[in-house]
């Protein structure tokens, strides 16, 4: 008798799982791209980041360092 209930136990179990899977399996295929307000964070991350590196690259020491770089490569001898 336990293993007629077990038995019938795993069915329902297994037949909960399966319309899970299935319902996650619908919701993935409809969920495909962003949405705009998901492209704003993205944009808003972008000149974030973009104003960050600006800085970065036009102080002083960073700008001193690219010039002291180029100036050695152009008078690089071959």
């Amino acid at each position: 008798m336990a293993e007629a209930a077990a038995r019938v136990g795993k069915r329902v179990v297994g037949a909960r799982w399966g319309r899970c899977l299935k319902c996650w399996a619908r919701a993935a295929r409809n969920d495909a791209g962003m949405s705009t307000a998901e492209y704003a964070v993205g944009t808003l991350a972008a000149c974030a980041l973009a104003a960050v590196l600006y800085k970065v690259v036009t102080s002083g020491p960073v700008s001193a360092a690219l010039q002291q770089l180029i100036v050695k490569a152009l008078h690089a001898t071959f």
